[in-house]
């Protein structure tokens, strides 16, 4: 069983009105606040993609806001995913 502290990748795809309203800045800001890495991107759908790589709990602090979202985001929806792959090492991206 993996430890607390040991890294674990997790995938996120956010629906709602999610585009457009500075999601993916608020991902980014908030998941290098928590020592996060990965990245987050626009998706064809309308959904925002998120993969990160963390401790259980700082991926769980991330689940949370990206629950809220930024002003003007109304998330409908956060599943949460099995990523193919992680990312690769380096800081938190917005991925265009």
């Amino acid at each position: 069983m993996a430890s607390e502290s040991e890294p674990t990748v997790v995938g996120f795809r956010v629906r709602g009105a999610v585009q457009q309203v500075g999601y993916r800045w608020f991902t980014r800001h908030t998941a290098c606040a928590l020592r996060l890495r990965g990245h987050v991107r626009n998706c064809n759908d309308g959904s925002v993609e998120v993969i990160v790589v963390g401790t259980a709990a700082g991926i769980a602090r991330l689940e949370e806001a990206l629950l809220r979202g930024p002003p003007g985001a109304r998330v409908s929806e956060v599943e949460r995913f099995a990523p193919p792959e992680a990312p690769p090492p380096g800081p938190f991206e917005i991925v265009r």
